[in-house]
């Protein structure tokens, strides 16, 4: 049998056992990234990887003929026009689609409860003390035990399901906004709007899909409802929130704290130059209220071979069912 011609970028850092799959599998094409796309690979390609950061639009799709499928082993596919791509009769092989599967992918819930220990006890300051010879508990104790906080989680789907039972597992009162979930499995709380979730709770995380519609969705009239001296925490996406306000309410104190695993922008080519001079990592740099991670939440070595290997086979069952 004759195998599909694949196009995989090496920005996307596939686990070697996925890489040694894609050789065997597909007569494969390597790029460093599509940047350096150029219309005669592009006119071949049957099965096309998609790195975040780099659209899959109309445009690229049309310039690729013999397209069947698109892959990216990601939870969102806002750098993809799905619905242009259905159009054309090309499958995407999105985890987006692989709900089950997912199920059983736990890092990024677990990430946000990291986070969510880190900031709410000050464990970096603590750590940075300890380092420095200081041994003493006094100017790090935590606001209060979190058996007595309010948890509001931002989006109700698999992440949120599970940060809402972590949050019943440590005692927590849990409410949730989902427009999408009539009904919490976990017996959280369900409020009909964010400005009013934000306004009862304690910590708040975030766990929502970039989407057009979900863009800014953490305005900086939604900030003006969070609880005074209230944490945030974000491992969905950097577009959710808009970071001046976030900014403004940690300045002004009306946040005690916010934790960050994500950044607007992250996946645009000339992010890191822009991330050095951004007012957000500034104020980082000399206050401990705000945790910055670069997007390691689905950061474990098994979760990422397994999300690859699956969209992989996501791709070739569809492939051979032709």
């Amino acid at each position: 049998m004759k195998k599909s011609v694949a196009l995989y970028y090496r920005t996307l850092k596939y686990q070697p056992e996925n890489l040694a799959t894609l050789s065997r599998e597909f007569d494969l094409i390597t790029l460093d990234s599509p940047e350096l796309d150029n219309s005669e690979v592009l006119a071949r390609t049957e099965v096309l990887f998609a790195p975040l950061g780099f659209m899959v639009d109309a445009n690229k799709i049309d310039a690729c003929p013999h397209l069947k499928v698109i892959i990216s082993n990601t939870t969102g596919h806002p750098h993809i026009d799905v619905d242009y791509a259905h159009s054309k009769g090309i499958y995407v092989a999105c985890l987006k689609f692989a709900q089950d599967f997912l199920n059983k992918i736990t890092p990024t819930a677990e990430h946000t409860w990291g986070l969510l220990l880190a900031l709410t006890r000050n464990l970096v300051p603590a750590h940075r003390a300890a380092l420095a010879g200081m041994w003493d508990r006094r100017p790090f104790g935590g606001r209060a035990m979190l058996s007595s906080l309010d948890l509001g989680i931002i989006g109700h789907g698999r992440l949120g399901t599970m940060v809402a039972r972590y949050g019943k597992a440590f005692g927590m009162k849990v409410r949730y906004y989902d427009p999408y979930v009539s009904e919490s499995c976990e017996g959280a709380e369900r409020i009909d709007t964010l400005a009013s979730l934000v306004a009862q709770s304690d910590v708040v995380t975030v766990h929502v899909p970039h989407e057009k519609e979900t863009e800014g969705m953490i305005s900086a009239d939604i900030f003006k409802h969070f609880r005074h001296g209230s944490y945030l925490i974000n491992t969905a996406r950097g577009e959710l929130i808009d970071w001046n306000a976030l900014l403004e309410a940690l300045q002004k104190g009306h946040l005690s704290g916010a934790a960050l695993d994500v950044f607007d922008g992250e996946f645009a080519p000339n992010f890191v130059e822009r991330y050095t001079s951004h007012p957000l990592l500034l104020y980082a740099r000399k206050h401990d209220n705000l945790i910055i991670t670069p997007h390691i939440g689905g950061s474990t070595v098994d979760a990422w071979r397994l999300t690859e290997s699956h969209v992989i086979d996501m791709a070739l069952g569809y492939l051979r069912s032709l």
